[in-house]
């Protein structure tokens, strides 16, 4: 299956209540009719990988939320 970027690597520097800022790098694609988000470390390590619900998918805002969520929610629990 076909991978289709829409939004390549990119460095962000998460800050959220509670969790020390975290410096992650993640990317948008589409795969067939499903979107996801990829999150890895600035190394390059996979830290977790999301679905992204339909309402989402183009939302740029979105995907730094979706971040957040991720790594305070998932990754650090």
């Amino acid at each position: 299956m076909e991978t289709y970027i829409i939004k390549d690597w990119t460095v962000s520097e998460v800050v959220a209540k509670g969790c020390a800022p975290q410096t992650v790098r993640y990317r948008v694609y589409r795969q067939g009719r499903r979107h996801f988000q990829d999150i890895h470390s600035t190394k390059g390590e996979p830290l977790h990988t999301l679905e992204l619900p339909e309402g989402m998918v183009l939302e740029e805002n979105s995907y730094e939320v979706l971040l957040r969520y991720a790594l305070t929610d998932v990754i650090a629990a």
